[in-house]
């Protein structure tokens, strides 16, 4: 007989009776209700958080800021208790939300303190600091609960951050605004700036110039000073020459003037002895006739005058050193000298006329001499005295003129001499000035140079700092304040979560299905075993009653996700999806029935551990690389790997590669299952003791 018809045969037994019927439908039904009602019952949570109750408690007593009042609490409360897109947010005080956490009334709480805002607004202020959002969970009530809030919370404080930098931000850019208006303002007092240093450049080279010339023209001076100097220091020592001979000078006259003054004092008498002489001098000349005749006698007279003349002169003119006392006794010496000259005439008269007449004409004109010279000493004899105090008080006023000089000379050449001193200092300081002037020259140069830069980097940098208007800084603030928007791009997204989890408890179910079949039809036929078929007849016969079941059970599952209400599982590959749990189902048919046919009751054992070994290293809900290391390690040797990889490929989209190397391990598996089947079968074809009473039996 052949296998399907064996297979056929093992159907057959459902059939006599409603018991076996009901068995059959159960084993239809299994993996709907597995693997149906499971997805069902999560199949889109977070679409119904708002069903879940939590608890806001608001202690934000809010805040002043620059005169407007704050209450962040207030908002975000209200935002929250508005908002159907997460939790059934209700008001509850601090006592009510702790005691509601406690018996399960609240999943969760959220709590606003009292210093929310304040420290929300502490950021566009001197002292930032961060405000928090205080939750609390209870995972006695719900684990998950408590996971799934964190992402919730997570957009929570994204707002909430969001809004609390807003005001920071627009104070920022209004502070830019007010830095572009400042630069501006400086730049335009940088132009001011390099103009004046321009003219100051200007002054500085002219004043350079200038002193440059100072300095020639002060040494020029210093060199004049110097001579005038030793000019000055010569004419202060010709100077004191002159003072020292002037007061010499008037030391004699003074002493002359002392002694003549006695004599001077009676000019009767010396103009009597004058006129006397004038008048024998003009009788001598007169009388030159009996000259001849009385020169003897008149010789002798003229000699006693000169002799009386040239005693008063020695007595009251004459020093014991032969000098005269007085620069005014010229006229007594007149007096002296004629009267001797007189005498002497006399004398040689007295010889003339002893030898000759011829002298006698000369002898007249020397006596008319004589007698003019006595007429001139009788006009001036009254005056004398009034000449002689005349001459003293000259000769002391050129004395003291002198010494006046002579001092006002000294004066002249220290002044002259200190000049020249402080003209070399001049000199010296002019030219430090000067090369002062050229640094400041060359510095005034750099600096206008340095002032345009200034002036133009200014003018750049005003150029930009932005300046936004209200408009433009409540759209920066908005950007800055949220600047990241999460653009969450799903390649092949999963619309909910029950299609996100199908790839795993869709095979799930199907596994279940085939460990009950296989409770219920026997894993190697009996009747083909008794009449020694071919052992892959009978392995074929055992394994097609289950396959076909297992068909038909994912006909039922797949509908039912499909098109029931409340599901509705859309598939990127539906037939593909369809052929490829068929394929699924007989693999998990013939590893099922290969753990039944060789190991008997201890199979069934066999087939949950199995099971548990694909559920914990499929990857089915967290990545498997989450998981230890000996789950990473059998991941690669079990089908359900291959099988949840396919099917989320099948049902979201993406590429198929991975499905097909799937199907490729399936049949693998399942050809390997059927041979061993076989080999299993081939075994149960010789009765042993085991057999007629085996150990365990379930």
């Amino acid at each position: 007989m052949r296998s399907p018809k064996l297979a056929a045969l093992e159907l057959k037994r459902f059939g006599r009776g409603k018991l076996p019927r009901a068995a059959l439908v159960a084993l239809l039904l299994l993996p709907l209700l597995y693997g149906a009602l499971y997805l069902w019952s999560f199949w889109d949570p977070y679409k119904r958080l708002d069903q879940v109750p939590v608890a806001i408690v608001n202690s934000d007593k809010g805040t002043t800021v620059d005169g407007k009042r704050l209450d962040v609490g207030t908002e975000l409360a209200e935002k929250l208790h508005a908002s159907k897109k997460s939790f059934d947010w209700r008001y509850a005080s601090a006592d009510e939300a702790a005691k509601g956490l406690e018996d399960g009334t609240y999943y969760l709480t959220l709590t606003l303190p009292e210093d929310f805002s304040a420290k929300i607004a502490s950021s566009s202020g001197d002292d930032p600091t961060t405000g928090a959002l205080q939750v609390r969970t209870n995972d006695a009530n719900n684990y998950i609960v408590g996971s799934i809030s964190r992402s919730v919370f997570a957009e929570v404080r994204s707002a909430a951050s969001a809004n609390a930098s807003r005001g920071f931000l627009d104070k920022i850019f209004v502070n830019f605004s007010d830095l572009h208006d400042k630069t501006a303002e400086a730049a335009d007092g940088a132009d001011k700036l390099k103009d004046g240093a321009g003219k100051a450049q200007e002054g500085a080279k002219e004043l350079a110039d200038g002193l440059d010339t100072a300095q020639e023209k002060s040494g020029e001076l210093n060199s004049g000073l110097q001579k005038l100097n030793t000019a000055a220091g010569k004419l202060e020592t010709g100077s004191k020459g002159v003072a020292d001979g002037t007061q010499a000078l008037a030391d004699k006259v003074n002493g002359a003037a002392d002694k003549a003054r006695p004599f001077v004092k009676d000019p009767k008498n010396l103009a009597d002895t004058a006129e006397l002489v004038a008048d024998s001098a003009k009788v001598v000349r007169n009388h030159l006739d009996k000259f001849a005749e009385k020169a003897p006698a008149a010789a002798a007279a003229a000699k006693k005058a000169a002799t009386v003349a040239d005693t008063y002169y020695t007595k009251h003119c004459v020093t014991p050193g032969g000098e005269p006392h007085l620069a005014s006794c010229p006229d007594l010496k007149t007096v002296r000298d004629s009267t001797a000259e007189a005498a002497e005439l006399s004398g040689d008269v007295s010889v003339l006329a002893k030898n000759a007449n011829g002298d006698v004409a000369k002898l007249r004109t020397q006596l008319t001499d004589l007698e003019n010279k006595a007429r001139v000493l009788v006009d001036k004899a009254p005056q004398l005295a009034g000449d002689l105090d005349a001459a003293v008080a000259k000769v002391n006023a050129l004395n003291d003129g002198a010494h006046k000089v002579s001092a006002g000379m000294a004066q002249l050449h220290t002044g002259i001499g200190s000049a020249t001193t402080g003209s070399g200092a001049l000199t010296d300081g002019v030219g430090k000035l000067g090369d002062g002037a050229h640094q400041l020259d060359g510095g005034m140069y750099k600096l206008v140079d340095g002032t345009g830069q200034l002036a133009g980097g200014l003018h750049d940098g005003a150029g930009k700092i932005p300046d936004y208007d209200q408009q433009q800084r409540d759209q920066r603030t908005q950007v800055m304040a949220d600047p990241i928007q999460l653009a969450n791009q799903s390649l092949h997204k999963a619309p909910n979560y029950g299609t996100g989890f199908a790839p795993y408890f869709i095979p799930l179910s199907l596994w279940v299905g085939a460990m009950v079949a296989y409770m219920l039809i026997a894993p190697l036929n009996r009747r083909a075993l008794a009449a020694g078929a071919s052992p892959w007849r009978v392995a074929l016969a055992g394994w097609l009653p289950v396959a076909g079941l297992g068909t038909a059970q994912v006909a039922l599952l797949m509908s039912v996700l499909h098109w029931a209400p409340g599901l509705g599982l859309k598939m990127a590959h539906p037939a593909l999806t369809i052929g490829f749990l068929m394929l699924v189902t007989g693999c998990f048919a013939a590893i099922v029935q290969w753990l039944n046919a060789k190991f008997g009751a201890a199979g069934r054992i066999l087939v949950l551990a199995v099971l548990m070994l694909q559920l914990t290293s499929a990857g089915g809900t967290y990545p498997v690389q989450t998981s230890p290391d000996f789950f990473n390690w059998i991941h690669p040797y079990l089908p359900m790997s291959y099988i949840v990889e396919s099917l989320r490929r099948l049902i979201t989209g993406g590429d198929l590669a991975p499905v097909w190397q799937g199907g490729a391990v399936l049949l693998a598996f399942t050809a390997g299952a059927l041979a061993l089947t076989a080999l299993a079968a081939r075994g149960k074809q010789v009765w042993t003791m085991d057999r007629l009473h085996p150990e365990l039996s379930l």
